[in-house]
């Protein structure tokens, strides 16, 4: 019997919460379908990330938080800002614009590789052979699924490829942020306050490009727009985005990917339930690649450096 400690990504206190994020991302594909209709997508951007910063300056007063960051957590937090609640999404919801929310949620999935180059490079993080193993299964399940979103998809080449670019340019930018909390840096500032501040000031940018772009504010009556926009701002961000980063900075950026790689299925697992999407022999044998990746992946121990 090995006296070698279990992988701490496959303890409870990680497991856990990865699986809380995996579903909140996973789920928020349907309400931000509801987003794209009356209001610019850059506004809702916007009114998600104030809302998620007002919940992350809530919980921060609650655990009584020390909001003394200095300049430098300021700069820290606008950078996330800049790349996490502004560039990333408002690259995907142009994404939307082009290809379906399925495939742009697919194509995500490739979050994987640059998490962990760039986590190689800045970090000094290996990949083990476990966890290549581990994303070579992932990335073939991935291929699969975007195989099928590609065939139901009902755009064009030059739309697709449109699409894609947005898409890739949403996950580097979201990659740059992940690996910049894994640093060092990032753990000397308090989490809430460092994220409220990030979260404001991605808001602000926003607001800036949205207004740009589309003009002054816009807003929908609708009950589901708002109830749409605090379930993205108080879940999927303040409650989601720092139970990720504390994952990321046990595990990793590689491995805290792969709830990029799960996402994917479990929006189609909610697509089948809330809007009969049929599975095909393709869909099921990508989900299926991709949910054995992670479970190899995540078991894998982190190699020395």
């Amino acid at each position: 019997m090995s006296d070698t400690p279990a992988p701490q990504s496959t303890r409870l206190s990680i497991l856990l919460p990865f699986a809380v994020v995996t579903l909140i991302w996973g789920s928020t594909w349907l309400v931000i379908r509801d987003q794209l209709a009356v209001v610019p997508p850059g506004w809702s951007v916007t009114y998600r990330f104030i809302v998620g910063g007002l919940g992350m300056t809530g919980w921060a007063l609650v655990r009584r938080d020390s909001w003394r960051i200095g300049g430098e957590g300021a700069l820290f937090a606008v950078a996330i800002g800049l790349l996490q609640f502004c560039a990333n999404f408002n690259f995907v919801y142009q994404a939307e614009r082009f290809i379906t929310s399925g495939l742009v949620a697919v194509v995500f999935a490739l979050l994987l590789v640059p998490n962990a180059l760039l986590a190689r490079i800045f970090l000094g993080q290996r990949m083990g052979g476990q966890l290549l193993a581990g994303s070579a299964v992932a990335m073939a399940g991935v291929v699969l699924l975007f195989v099928h979103e590609v065939r139901s998809d009902p755009s064009g080449g030059h739309t697709i490829l449109a699409g894609l670019g947005f898409t890739l340019s949403a996950i580097l930018a979201a990659s740059s942020a992940n690996v910049l909390q894994a640093t060092e840096t990032a753990k000397r500032f308090p989490m809430a306050p460092t994220l409220a501040v990030a979260m404001f000031a991605g808001a602000a940018l926003d607001a800036a490009l949205a207004w740009t772009m589309s003009g002054p504010p816009r807003f929908d009556p609708r009950p589901s727009y708002l109830a749409g926009i605090l379930y993205l701002g108080l879940f999927a961000s303040a409650l989601a985005f720092p139970l990720y980063y504390r994952v990321l900075r046990v595990i990793g950026p590689a491995k805290a990917a792969y709830s990029s790689v799960i996402v994917p299925v479990i929006a189609m697992l909610l697509s089948t339930l809330f809007e009969g999407y049929r599975w095909s022999l393709l869909a099921g044998a990508g989900g299926a690649l991709a949910g054995v990746g992670l479970v190899i992946a995540l078991r894998a121990r982190r190699p020395n450096r």
